[in-house]
């Protein structure tokens, strides 16, 4: 995983060096900050991926008429880009001074916001 982030944010132009005292740890705060979002958008990606399992599982006959209707599923490649730019986007708002605590902050406020639709969708 740290792998395919580190890939991507080179192609981005960011700076992937670690820590030496922290090898867990990027050197330039932007670089971390990514990296925490990255983490929280494929958290987000599998719940919500576990959630239409779960809708499926329940609805059978649905899941079947949703199949016949879309034939092909996106590939992962383009649901984990979904998932990353609808992360980014509740990213975007936070300002340098908010730091890892607004990081947090957002990362609670996705899983509300996937909980809520889970509910919805359950019930």
């Amino acid at each position: 995983m740290r792998s395919a982030f580190e890939a991507w944010a080179q192609r981005d132009g960011h700076i992937v060096r670690r820590r030496e005292d922290k090898p867990d740890e990027y050197l330039v705060f932007e670089t971390q900050r990514r990296w925490v979002i990255w983490q929280a958008a494929l958290a987000h990606g599998k719940s919500a991926a576990a959630t239409a399992k779960f809708a499926a599982a329940k609805a059978p006959a649905q899941a079947e008429t949703a199949e016949k209707a879309a034939p092909m599923a996106p590939d992962e490649a383009t649901v984990r880009n979904k998932v990353l730019n609808e992360v980014l986007d509740a990213f975007s708002d936070l300002d340098e001074a908010d730091g890892i605590e607004g990081v947090l902050k957002v990362i609670q406020s996705l899983k509300k916001k996937q909980k809520v639709l889970a509910e919805e969708k359950a019930g």
